[in-house]
Protein backbone atom coordinates (compact mmCIF):
# COMPACT_ATOMS: atom_id res chain seq x y z
CA UNK A 1 0.00 0.00 0.00
CA UNK A 2 0.86 3.63 -0.34
CA UNK A 3 2.23 4.12 3.20
CA UNK A 4 4.94 1.45 2.89
CA UNK A 5 8.41 2.93 2.84
CA UNK A 6 11.28 1.28 0.97
CA UNK A 7 12.70 -0.24 4.15
CA UNK A 8 9.81 -0.42 6.63
CA UNK A 9 6.07 -0.95 6.85
CA UNK A 10 3.59 1.69 7.93
CA UNK A 11 -0.18 2.23 8.22
CA UNK A 12 -1.38 -1.33 7.41
CA UNK A 13 0.93 -1.35 4.37
CA UNK A 14 3.67 -3.95 4.04
CA UNK A 15 4.75 -3.39 0.44
CA UNK A 16 4.40 -0.35 -1.78
CA UNK A 17 2.36 -2.15 -4.45
CA UNK A 18 1.91 0.82 -6.76
CA UNK A 19 5.55 1.89 -6.37
CA UNK A 20 6.69 -1.64 -7.17
CA UNK A 21 4.33 -1.80 -10.18
CA UNK A 22 5.66 1.51 -11.52
CA UNK A 23 9.27 0.37 -11.31
CA UNK A 24 8.42 -3.04 -12.73
CA UNK A 25 6.69 -1.44 -15.74
CA UNK A 26 9.68 0.83 -16.28
CA UNK A 27 12.21 -2.00 -15.96
CA UNK A 28 10.36 -4.84 -17.70
CA UNK A 29 8.35 -3.00 -20.35
CA UNK A 30 10.50 0.04 -21.01
CA UNK A 31 7.76 2.42 -19.85
CA UNK A 32 9.35 5.84 -19.53
CA UNK A 33 6.75 8.02 -17.80
CA UNK A 34 4.31 6.77 -15.17
CA UNK A 35 1.59 8.82 -13.54
CA UNK A 36 0.30 7.72 -10.14
CA UNK A 37 -3.06 9.09 -9.01
CA UNK A 38 -3.86 8.56 -5.33
CA UNK A 39 -7.39 9.36 -4.15
CA UNK A 40 -7.18 7.61 -0.78
CA UNK A 41 -8.27 9.86 2.08
CA UNK A 42 -4.76 9.50 3.58
CA UNK A 43 -1.67 10.86 1.88
CA UNK A 44 0.45 8.24 0.12
CA UNK A 45 3.66 9.15 1.93
CA UNK A 46 5.44 5.93 0.95
CA UNK A 47 4.73 6.41 -2.74
CA UNK A 48 5.80 10.03 -2.52
CA UNK A 49 9.02 9.07 -0.74
CA UNK A 50 9.98 6.55 -3.43
CA UNK A 51 9.53 8.99 -6.33
CA UNK A 52 10.27 12.39 -4.74
CA UNK A 53 13.51 12.77 -6.71
CA UNK A 54 12.40 10.95 -9.87
CA UNK A 55 11.14 13.07 -12.79
CA UNK A 56 9.91 9.95 -14.65
CA UNK A 57 6.97 9.54 -12.23
CA UNK A 58 4.24 12.12 -11.71
CA UNK A 59 2.60 11.57 -8.31
CA UNK A 60 -0.79 13.27 -7.80
CA UNK A 61 -2.49 12.93 -4.41
CA UNK A 62 -5.77 14.27 -3.05
CA UNK A 63 -6.14 13.65 0.69
CA UNK A 64 -7.77 15.01 3.82
CA UNK A 65 -5.32 17.32 5.59
CA UNK A 66 -4.10 17.49 8.24
CA UNK A 67 -4.67 13.80 8.72
CA UNK A 68 -2.65 10.61 9.08
CA UNK A 69 0.26 10.35 8.27
CA UNK A 70 0.79 14.12 8.53
CA UNK A 71 2.49 14.52 5.15
CA UNK A 72 1.23 15.80 1.81
CA UNK A 73 1.37 19.55 2.20
CA UNK A 74 1.00 21.56 -0.99
CA UNK A 75 4.64 22.71 -0.78
CA UNK A 76 5.87 19.08 -1.04
CA UNK A 77 6.47 19.12 -4.81
CA UNK A 78 9.58 17.00 -5.42
CA UNK A 79 13.29 17.70 -5.37
CA UNK A 80 16.01 18.38 -7.90
CA UNK A 81 15.05 17.45 -11.47
CA UNK A 82 11.76 16.10 -10.07
CA UNK A 83 10.62 19.48 -8.74
CA UNK A 84 6.95 19.70 -9.74
CA UNK A 85 6.55 15.95 -10.35
CA UNK A 86 4.79 15.59 -6.98
CA UNK A 87 1.44 17.34 -6.79
CA UNK A 88 -0.24 17.25 -3.40
CA UNK A 89 -3.75 18.59 -3.04
CA UNK A 90 -4.41 18.73 0.72
CA UNK A 91 -8.14 19.04 1.34
CA UNK A 92 -10.41 20.07 4.20
CA UNK A 93 -13.35 17.88 5.21
CA UNK A 94 -16.53 17.62 3.13
CA UNK A 95 -15.12 18.26 -0.35
CA UNK A 96 -17.59 15.82 -1.93
CA UNK A 97 -18.16 14.65 -5.47
CA UNK A 98 -18.25 18.05 -7.14
CA UNK A 99 -15.11 19.23 -5.36
CA UNK A 100 -13.11 16.17 -6.39
CA UNK A 101 -14.25 16.48 -10.00
CA UNK A 102 -13.29 20.15 -10.05
CA UNK A 103 -9.83 19.32 -8.73
CA UNK A 104 -9.35 16.64 -11.39
CA UNK A 105 -10.45 18.95 -14.20
CA UNK A 106 -8.49 21.99 -13.04
CA UNK A 107 -5.29 20.35 -11.73
CA UNK A 108 -4.87 16.67 -12.59
CA UNK A 109 -5.89 16.62 -16.24
CA UNK A 110 -3.76 19.62 -17.32
CA UNK A 111 -0.75 18.19 -15.44
CA UNK A 112 -1.29 14.78 -17.03
CA UNK A 113 -1.51 16.25 -20.51
CA UNK A 114 1.77 18.11 -19.98
CA UNK A 115 3.48 15.02 -18.51
CA UNK A 116 2.15 12.59 -21.18
CA UNK A 117 2.28 9.36 -19.15
CA UNK A 118 2.74 6.01 -20.86
CA UNK A 119 0.98 4.27 -17.96
CA UNK A 120 -1.43 5.45 -15.25
CA UNK A 121 -1.52 3.69 -11.89
CA UNK A 122 -4.26 4.47 -9.36
CA UNK A 123 -4.02 4.09 -5.60
CA UNK A 124 -7.76 3.72 -5.11
CA UNK A 125 -8.75 4.39 -1.53
CA UNK A 126 -12.44 4.19 -0.87
CA UNK A 127 -12.14 5.67 2.60
CA UNK A 128 -13.27 9.09 1.35
CA UNK A 129 -16.80 7.63 1.02
CA UNK A 130 -19.41 9.45 3.09
CA UNK A 131 -20.12 6.34 5.20
CA UNK A 132 -16.49 5.58 6.01
CA UNK A 133 -15.82 5.84 9.76
CA UNK A 134 -12.23 7.15 9.50
CA UNK A 135 -12.74 10.35 7.54
CA UNK A 136 -15.34 12.74 6.19
CA UNK A 137 -14.68 13.69 2.60
CA UNK A 138 -18.26 12.90 1.49
CA UNK A 139 -17.61 11.09 -1.81
CA UNK A 140 -20.49 8.92 -3.04
CA UNK A 141 -20.49 5.76 -5.13
CA UNK A 142 -21.51 7.95 -8.08
CA UNK A 143 -18.61 10.30 -7.33
CA UNK A 144 -16.12 7.43 -7.34
CA UNK A 145 -17.66 6.05 -10.53
CA UNK A 146 -17.28 9.44 -12.22
CA UNK A 147 -13.64 9.77 -11.08
CA UNK A 148 -12.82 6.35 -12.51
CA UNK A 149 -14.64 7.07 -15.77
CA UNK A 150 -12.64 10.27 -16.14
CA UNK A 151 -9.37 8.45 -15.37
CA UNK A 152 -10.24 5.74 -17.90
CA UNK A 153 -10.94 8.39 -20.55
CA UNK A 154 -7.66 10.11 -19.70
CA UNK A 155 -5.80 6.80 -20.06
CA UNK A 156 -7.49 6.24 -23.43
CA UNK A 157 -6.46 9.73 -24.54
CA UNK A 158 -2.86 9.70 -23.30
CA UNK A 159 -1.57 6.14 -23.06
CA UNK A 160 -3.67 3.75 -25.15
CA UNK A 161 -5.86 2.84 -22.18
CA UNK A 162 -2.99 1.60 -19.99
CA UNK A 163 -4.50 2.01 -16.52
CA UNK A 164 -4.02 -0.19 -13.45
CA UNK A 165 -6.05 0.27 -10.27
CA UNK A 166 -4.83 -0.91 -6.85
CA UNK A 167 -7.08 -0.99 -3.78
CA UNK A 168 -5.82 1.08 -0.86
CA UNK A 169 -8.08 2.01 2.08
CA UNK A 170 -11.78 1.64 2.72
CA UNK A 171 -13.26 0.78 6.09
CA UNK A 172 -17.02 0.63 5.57
CA UNK A 173 -17.63 -2.85 4.19
CA UNK A 174 -20.98 -1.98 2.63
CA UNK A 175 -19.61 1.04 0.76
CA UNK A 176 -16.44 -0.81 -0.18
CA UNK A 177 -18.37 -3.68 -1.74
CA UNK A 178 -19.90 -1.30 -4.29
Amino acid sequence: GHHAMPHWRMGFCLLGNVSIAARWAQDQYDVGRVMIVDFDVHHGNGTQDVFYRDPSVLFFSTHQFPFYPGTGAAYETGEGRAEGATINVPLPSNVGDEGYMTIYHQLLFPAARLFRPELILVSAGYDAHWLDPLANMRLSITGYTNLMRELMALADELCDGRLVVQLEGGYHIGALSH
